[in-house]
């Protein structure tokens, strides 16, 4: 899987990220989708991903696999952060 089809999850609106897994599997014709998250978005990438596949790609999409993590990084301050990571791996059927 190339990262092009890898939709990043951030502030935007959630149907915009609905819509750019729609479009990797339909425009596209992408195998497999990873959508990534880090920290507070960790939840709206569950649900992206469970909306795209259950809502508009009933049938066709299957969750393929569930990657956990963690990154530790300095912040702004100097001080040493861990934030924790998800990446959920949308697949045709």
């Amino acid at each position: 899987m190339t990262a092009d089809n890898s939709i990043f999850i951030g502030g935007k609106p959630f149907m915009n990220y609905v819509t750019g897994v729609v479009m990797q599997f339909t425009t596209k014709n992408a195998d497999e989708v990873c959508v990534k998250a880090r920290g507070k978005f960790i939840s709206r990438a569950v649900d992206v991903s469970e909306v795209s596949s259950k809502r508009f790609l009933d049938g066709t999409v299957e969750v393929k696999g569930i990657k956990i993590d963690s990154e530790e990084f300095v912040n702004k301050e100097g001080k040493t952060v861990r934030v924790s990571t998800i990446e959920i791996t949308l697949s045709k059927k």
